[in-house]
């Protein structure tokens, strides 16, 4: 398992620090920062704080997911399904709720909203061309399903 430090700062004050719910746990849990409980009606997105703002590593980005509890169980899951958080930004991390049940939910103070995942990524150097190196393939232009079909 490889670990990297993480700088976080409370920027809130009733903010907690991610935590990991096992050891091998892939996501650390972020915890809701508020002042006041959240009201979410069904098909509502709120976008709660985590009162904490990250610095990461070079070479890695914060990538937020739902919490599986949350999300499957009370219909609360990220708005955008994978928030990304880029290895510059220093702003508040917050996390876009949406309620996908027919009843309202509370989130309040202290609440795991989400989880975020630190990976690598890969910057994508683009260059123009008119032909690939490989035109035809396996797959060639079939998308959404077309491999499942004969």
């Amino acid at each position: 398992m490889q670990t990297a430090k993480v700088n976080i700062k409370r920027i809130r004050k009733t903010a907690k620090l991610p935590t990991y719910g096992t050891e091998l746990s892939a996501g650390a849990d972020l915890y809701a920062a508020l002042e006041e409980d959240v009201v979410i009606k069904p098909g509502e997105t709120k976008f709660i704080p985590t009162g904490l703002s990250i610095e990461f590593p070079e070479g890695l980005g914060g990538f937020i997911f739902a919490r599986s509890g949350l999300s499957c169980k009370q219909g609360l899951a990220p708005a955008n399904k994978v928030g990304i958080v880029d290895a510059d930004y220093r702003g508040e991390v917050s996390v876009a709720l949406y309620n996908q049940s027919k009843e309202i939910r509370i989130v309040q103070d202290g609440d795991r909203v989400a989880q975020i995942v630190f990976m690598p990524f890969v910057k994508g150097l683009f260059k123009e061309v008119t032909e690939f190196d490989k035109e035809e393939t396996e797959r060639g232009v079939g998308g959404f399903g077309h491999t499942g079909k004969k």
